[in-house]
């Protein structure tokens, strides 16, 4: 067989996207993080027919692109709550009205085989706008989030997601020095809040677009 791990990854991500819609998520698949970028701006945009648009913390979202296009177009209203130029509480306060936008972006720590959402943050700005406000959520998800099953998806979050994102932000966490997770009391712990995502109520309000490439942590 000619590219025998080209052709593993298409039935992985198709398997997903079938369980995924099963569930009555909205799902496409993309070759890389470029191509990612063109189908939330080609396709989600105008279905959605969005005009103000935020995003959850994901370095998918960054690295895809998809921040910095969405930036330069003038007939759209972005609340921006990646600027680290303003205050925290004005950060904060972007959030909380980040769950009121037309359109939220934003990435997961896991999506399982059976076509479940799997997510821990530190203050629940993120999975809020999953979950509940957003008139539409667009989820961009690399292929190296693909887990099993729950526990699978809870065991990368702990022992390698959490600690690479607390490495990432700079945060005084033991698991930053340990590079996994100590069930920590700290005061920076992100590990704080879980969801899982069973299902998109209602039916097609999440858009999920599986990236044929390995993306974010």
């Amino acid at each position: 067989m000619e590219k025998p791990v080209e052709h593993y990854w298409n039935i992985r991500l198709n398997d997903v996207k079938a369980a995924l819609e099963a569930n009555d998520f909205k799902v496409s698949i993309a070759t890389s993080g470029d191509h990612a970028r063109e189908i939330l701006l080609n396709e989600v945009l105008p279905e959605t027919g969005a005009k103000s648009v935020s995003f959850g913390g994901s370095v998918t979202v960054i690295r895809s692109g998809v921040y910095d296009a969405l930036k330069t177009m003038d007939d759209l209203e972005i609340l921006d709550t990646y600027d680290r130029d303003i205050p925290r509480e004005e950060v904060l306060e972007r959030r909380r009205q980040a769950l009121l936008v037309d359109l939220f972006i934003c990435g997961t720590n896991a999506v399982t085989e059976t076509g479940t959402l799997v997510n821990l943050d530190m203050i629940g700005n993120r999975i809020g706008g999953l979950t509940f406000g957003p008139k539409k959520v667009a989820v961009l998800v690399g292929r190296n989030k693909i887990v099993p099953d729950l526990e699978e998806a809870m065991f990368r979050i702990k022992n390698f997601v959490a600690p690479a994102n607390a490495m990432r932000l700079d945060m005084k966490t033991p698991c930053v020095k340990t590079g996994y997770c100590e069930e920590c009391n700290a005061p920076q712990r992100i590990c704080n809040t879980w969801t899982i995502m069973e299902k998109s109520y209602p039916k097609e309000r999440v858009k999920v677009i599986l990236i044929n490439e390995d993306m974010g942590l």
